[in-house]
């Protein structure tokens, strides 16, 4: 008996582009849940709790990016938004929103399933090997910042810092490699599994969402530094 498939709730207004995706994903072996708005998207979501989301993120009245923050709020789920205009803020503002990647139309249906493929297999072995360092100290004192890889845990003294499955991987990568500079392109091959792409914002749009949760001044980062046209590095303070 092969895998079972991947149960993807493809949420789309535009009937025709659903259904040439609908019909184009089964070709590619996966499980097929429609819904045109955020309304239907939800309770499709709660109904039959799919294995990822692709998401539009404009839905004629609606707002794909609420679909969104509403899933968040309680699934680390992953979800791929589309966008019709991969040049605007509409990318941005859909991974701000929660999303794990993102595809712009028209859409290549092979580059698609691919992006579904590599969710799946983050969310399915989200670290590799054994972390070199378990507990990594960022700051010390009473309300230091310090991060658990193997505990899974952010936390600035004894508060817990949520963060999202996407922002975890990050951290995780970034501090195996403490005080060392990565490049935009290792961390889009090691954290989302490409190994070519020329798309940053993927990175860039994480890395800021990371940093209002590491530091004190997001403007002024001290533990998430970027190091000007290559990449980013983190690093402890005393």
């Amino acid at each position: 008996m092969g895998a079972m498939a991947v149960k993807t709730l493809l949420v789309e207004d535009d009937d025709r582009i659903r259904a040439a995706l609908r019909l184009a994903l089964r070709e590619e072996g996966f499980d097929v849940v429609e819904a045109c708005d955020v309304a239907e998207g939800l309770a499709a979501y709660e109904r039959d709790q799919p294995d990822v989301l692709l998401v539009d993120v404009m839905l004629g009245n609606s707002d794909g990016r609420d679909l969104i923050r509403q899933v968040r709020t309680h699934s680390q789920v992953p979800i791929i938004i589309t966008s019709a205009r991969g040049d605007t803020t509409d990318v941005v503002a859909g991974l701000e929103a929660g999303a794990d990647d993102y595809i712009v139309k028209p859409i290549v249906v092979k580059e698609l399933a691919a992006r579904i493929r590599a969710v799946r297999r983050r969310e399915a072995a989200p670290l590799q090997g054994e972390p070199a360092t378990d507990v990594v100290v960022l700051s010390p004192g009473p309300e230091g910042l310090t991060f658990s890889v193997g505990g899974g845990w952010l936390r600035r003294g004894s508060d817990e810092v949520p963060l999202t499955a996407m922002e975890f991987r990050l951290l995780v990568e970034l501090s195996q490699h403490l005080g060392q500079m990565l490049s935009r392109p290792q961390l889009l091959e090691r954290v989302w599994g490409y190994r070519s792409s020329n798309d940053d914002r993927l990175v860039d749009v994480t890395v800021r969402r990371l940093r209002v949760k590491l530091e004190r001044d997001a403007s002024q980062p001290q533990h998430l530094v970027t190091v000007r046209g290559l990449g980013y590095r983190l690093q402890a303070t005393t």
